[in-house]
């Protein structure tokens, strides 16, 4: 079981690997923070954001967008805790 976890995690660092700057920042530290404490529950709301382009992931991220999503909202406060540009 802890051998599935451990591919879970890696495929989703690996999705996490993007073009924007600042998100690769954002999941670097947000891995090292919460890797360890990410449930099935954070991995699913992880797999459904990244599946959003760039521009759109970075506007969630950012505050400058907002989701209605509530299992989503729980894991942008995550990356936004993490954000370097964390002024919201």
């Amino acid at each position: 079981m802890e051998e599935d976890r451990k591919a879970r995690i890696n495929r989703l660092k690996w999705h996490c690997r993007r073009a924007l700057l600042e998100l690769d920042l954002v999941f670097d530290r947000f891995w090292e923070r919460y890797e360890s404490d990410l449930d099935a529950q954070g991995e699913a709301a992880l797999e459904q954001l990244l599946e959003l382009e760039d521009h759109e992931l970075w506007a969630l991220v950012s505050g400058r967008e907002a989701t209605d999503d509530p299992r989503l909202q729980e894991m942008i406060e995550r990356l936004r805790e993490v954000s370097p540009a964390a002024d919201f």
